[in-house]
C-alpha cells in the first residue's frame, strides 16, 4: 500500500521560511515524478512545483525564486523549501506522486501552512 506522510507545516510570519517534507512508501521511488500542490479556502487545488525522475523541475509563476522542490531518492522523500513566504501562500499543501508511464497517482493527506501579515 502506497503511503505519503507530510510534515513541516505551521504558522509563520510573512518573510519567514518553512520546509515541507513528504515521506513516500512506494517501490522504485526514484522512477516517479513528484509534486507539491496547494489549496486555499474557496479555491481550486493548484500546482506549486514538480520534479521529474531526472531532477527536472517546474514551478508556478507565483513561487518562482522563493520555493525550491527537491528529492532524496535514498530516503524516498521529497521536500519543498519555502522562503520569503507571503500571506497569499496560506493554504493546505499536498504532496503527490505519479507514474509518467501509467495512470497511477497518489496523494498525501495535506499539511496546513499559514502565513500571517
Amino acid at each position: 500500500q502506497v503511503q505519503l506522510v507530510e510534515s513541516g507545516g505551521g504558522l509563520v510570519q510573512a518573510g519567514g521560511s518553512l520546509r515541507l517534507s513528504c515521506a513516500v512508501s512506494i517501490s522504485y521511488f526514484s522512477r516517479y515524478s513528484l509534486g507539491w500542490y496547494r489549496q486555499a479556502p474557496g479555491k481550486q487545488r493548484e500546482l506549486v512545483a514538480e520534479i521529474g525522475a531526472f531532477g527536472n523541475t517546474n514551478y508556478a509563476d507565483s513561487v518562482k525564486g522563493r520555493f525550491t522542490i527537491s528529492r532524496d531518492n535514498a530516503k524516498s522523500t521529497m521536500y519543498l523549501q519555502m522562503n520569503n513566504l507571503k500571506p497569499e501562500d496560506t493554504a493546505v499543501y499536498f504532496c503527490k506522486v505519479w507514474a509518467t508511464w501509467g495512470t497511477n497517482n497518489y496523494w498525501g493527506q495535506g499539511t496546513q501552512v499559514t502565513v500571517s501579515s
